[in-house]
Formats: C-alpha cells, sequence, structure tokens
C-alpha cells in the first residue's frame, strides 16, 4: 500500500527539530500545581532535550473495534483462542464475544490489547508503532510549550474523555476537537502504545536524531520476544489531568491488556 493512499486516515508530518520533556526546574512546579507529592511522577519527563525526527505519517484516529476486527478476520492466530498465553494476561480481548466486539463499540477504540497484538496489527496495515519521540511531537501539534494538545488550558469534559468527564469508558474516536495537526484523542479515550522499551533516564542520554529506546523493532520478526515495560501516552477516560500531559510518560507491560490501552500507528515515509 503506497504512503500517499493514506491521506483520509493518516496525517503527514513534516518532522523537524522539537523540544521534548519537561525542565527539570518546572517539576516543583508541577508539584504544586496537581497537588501531588511525588516527583518520580515527573522525573522521567526530564532533562528537557532537542529532537530532531524525519517525516512520517501518523494515523488520524487511534486504531478502532471495527479496524482490529479486519485484522482479525486476515490473522485469525490473533483471536483470543488462538494467541498464546505468555502473550497476555490473560485479558485480551475479554469484552469480544466469539470474536466479535461489542455491537455499539465499532467506533470505538480497540482496548484490551496488548502491545505485541498492537505491534502485529501495524506490521498487517503496512505500518509500525510511533517512537515515543514521534508521538510527543505529533501531539504537540507544532505548540512548542503548552502542556495539552489543543494548548495551555487545562481539561475539560468538552476537550477530552479523561476521569473527571465521567463517562467511565471509552467514546467513539474523534468526538472531542483535533489538534493543530489534525490528530484527535491524544489525551484521554484510551493510553497508546509506543514501540519504545520504558526508560525512566533514558532522555539523559537520547539520542537527537530519530530516537527510539531498547533499539529499532520496526522491521525485526522477533518482536515476540520483548520482556520489557513498554511506553504509553496520552492518558486515559479515567485519568487525571497530569496523565493527559504532553510530556507525560508511563509504560506497561507488553502482555498486558486492559480496558485502558489502544495504539495508533505510524508509517515511515520512503525517500524517494
Amino acid at each position: 500500500m503506497a504512503v500517499d493512499d493514506h491521506s483520509s486516515e493518516m496525517v503527514r508530518l513534516p518532522g523537524g527539530e522539537f523540544v521534548m520533556g519537561t525542565p527539570l526546574a518546572d517539576i516543583e512546579r508541577l508539584l504544586e500545581r496537581y497537588q501531588v507529592n511525588h516527583r518520580d511522577l515527573f522525573l522521567p519527563e526530564s532533562p528537557q532535550h532537542p529532537v530532531s525526527l524525519t517525516p512520517f505519517y501518523m494515523d488520524r484516529y487511534p486504531v478502532t473495534n471495527a479496524q482490529f476486527k479486519l485484522f482479525l478476520d486476515q490473522q485469525p492466530a490473533w483471536r483470543r483462542e488462538q494467541v498464546p498465553a505468555q502473550l497476555h494476561n490473560g485479558a485480551y480481548l475479554k469484552h469480544w464475544s466469539d470474536n466479535e466486539y461489542p455491537p455499539d463499540k465499532a467506533d470505538h477504540p480497540v482496548v484490551y490489547v496488548s502491545w505485541y497484538a498492537a505491534v502485529a496489527y501495524a506490521r498487517w496495515a503496512g505500518k509500525r508503532l510511533p517512537t515515543e519521540a514521534e508521538w510527543e511531537y505529533a501531539a504537540r501539534g507544532g505548540l512548542a510549550n503548552a502542556p495539552f494538545p489543543w494548548g495551555d488550558d487545562p481539561p475539560d469534559a468538552g476537550r477530552a474523555n479523561y476521569g473527571a468527564s465521567g463517562l467511565a469508558g471509552t467514546t467513539p474516536v474523534g468526538r472531542y476537537p483535533p489538534n493543530a495537526y489534525g490528530l484527535f484523542d491524544l489525551a484521554g479515550n484510551v493510553w497508546e502504545y509506543c514501540i519504545d522499551e520504558w526508560q525512566a533516564d533514558f532522555y539523559a542520554t537520547s539520542p537527537h536524531e530519530n530516537p527510539v529506546a531498547g533499539g529499532n523493532l520496526f522491521d525485526k520478526e522477533d518482536f515476540l520476544a520483548v520482556a520489557t515495560r513498554r511506553v504509553i501516552r496520552g492518558g486515559s477516560w479515567g485519568g487525571a489531568p497530569l496523565n493527559l500531559r504532553v510530556a507525560y510518560r508511563d509504560s506497561h507491560p507488553p502482555a498486558g491488556a486492559g480496558p485502558h490501552v489502544g495504539f495508533r500507528c505510524a508509517q515511515t515515509i520512503a525517500v524517494t
């Protein structure tokens, strides 16, 4: 599938240099603002550092149940009853019945999926998971210092599906306004997997160009051997406002599958 065929479902991002993370000096301010006393919540966001990315495509929305069903139809090895036990925590697609998603949730983001299943879907679709740096670049939408995809204002029920929205579950993708890049749901609804290994101190030694923690798994066939925690970004329908910040980092076991975590795909732009 040619990348230019994706204009309706993916957004071409120009790449270039941006500043990633949070200055160490800002952590005290964040602790006070969000009324928390755990510095470890924010330390992985530091030090703030410049990153340079090559252009790439990013899915406009998180992957939906309907899209994941197409994958299962063509790749039955990833149906719930076929996936080896070591590749999930027992909750994989637990809310589906006979490989059918709940009938009223076709356009909701798929959840109860492992990182392994997300990588497999992305490869089937001719795509990949985004790097953590790509994800943050996309979420920022060109707003260099804004804490949220939409800007400086705090989250509210008109901007994102998060804990205070009171919806207690996912909402259809695209319900809330997009950021300046035309990307939806980068704050709340579901956490999103990145390809990166979770390293709390990665920013201290991060490469400047196209960084990815734990090695480049884009084209490697051994992703099923991965055992280390993976980065998740964006917060979820059950999250706090601090989780929705574009710089906030968290992690998830690769075999984990739960109601708060989904994914979207990226794609490398071929050099011609």
